[in-house]
């Protein structure tokens, strides 16, 4: 487990954590490592969990399926990301949610009866665990804040414009690359993959974005004054 501690650093969960400290607090924790290939489930919805996970390497996909088998992917967890702690620590019975790897991917998985733990080895990490699962908590809520954002718009071309300026600001770029190819951004924005992909031809058309795959420059900036300029795209 020691080769992944660089990884853990990057999680919000340890921070402030001394890296020798890493090992014991692991064996507190009763983590357990796991690989998954690519398009393999790490969960699956109608589950039991009363841990959470925190992915090492790769990335993967929180994602519902409907009754007809339409996709929607609800967050994208890349390295040091976390998932199912809300889920866990709520007691929620079966998960209403699934987990998928999108490339091959290493999980570390946590028990989250620490929360509410006594424990007289947890006294030296405890406090500070609390305050870093509380910041988690509110990352993970302005994320699905900001998704809401993007897919109660009216309209596919506004949920791209919405999206794609989250993704600029973000960069603080006006050329940036985005983490879904075309169908995943689909599933994300709860919309058509033809009429996305229509719609983005349309965008660029009306001169209002150019793009190659996955990368993306916006050319109608609405915070132009804070963002840095940008290297335009390739013909």
């Amino acid at each position: 487990m020691k080769k992944h501690h660089p990884l853990l650093k990057k999680c919000r969960l340890f921070a402030g954590i001394a890296q020798a400290d890493l090992e014991t607090l692991l064996g507190f924790l009763s983590a357990k490592h796991g690989r998954f290939d690519k398009d393999n489930f790490i969960l699956t919805a109608g589950e039991k969990t009363g841990f959470a996970g925190i992915v090492l390497t790769g990335a993967a996909h929180i994602i519902t399926d409907d009754y007809e088998g339409r996709r929607r992917i609800i967050r994208r967890i890349e390295s040091g990301g976390m998932f199912a702690g809300s889920f866990s620590y709520a007691q929620v019975d079966v998960l209403p949610v699934s987990v998928i790897a999108v490339e091959e991917t290493e999980v570390l998985f946590i028990d989250c009866t620490w929360i509410d733990s006594a424990y007289p080895s947890a006294c030296a990490f405890h406090t500070g665990l609390i305050k870093n699962w509380i910041v988690l908590l509110a990352e993970e809520k302005i994320a699905l804040l900001q998704k809401l954002e993007h897919v109660t718009r009216p309209t596919t071309r506004e949920k791209l414009l919405s999206y794609l300026s989250e993704q600029a600001r973000l960069n603080r770029e006006s050329t940036f690359s985005i983490p879904f190819n075309r169908e995943e951004l689909a599933h994300y924005l709860a919309v058509e993959r033809s009429g996305l992909s229509a719609e983005l031809s349309k965008m660029q058309n009306d001169g209002l974005i150019r793009y190659r795959k996955n990368q993306f420059e916006l050319l109608i900036v609405p915070y132009v004054h804070e963002a840095a300029a940008a290297s335009p795209l390739p013909p």
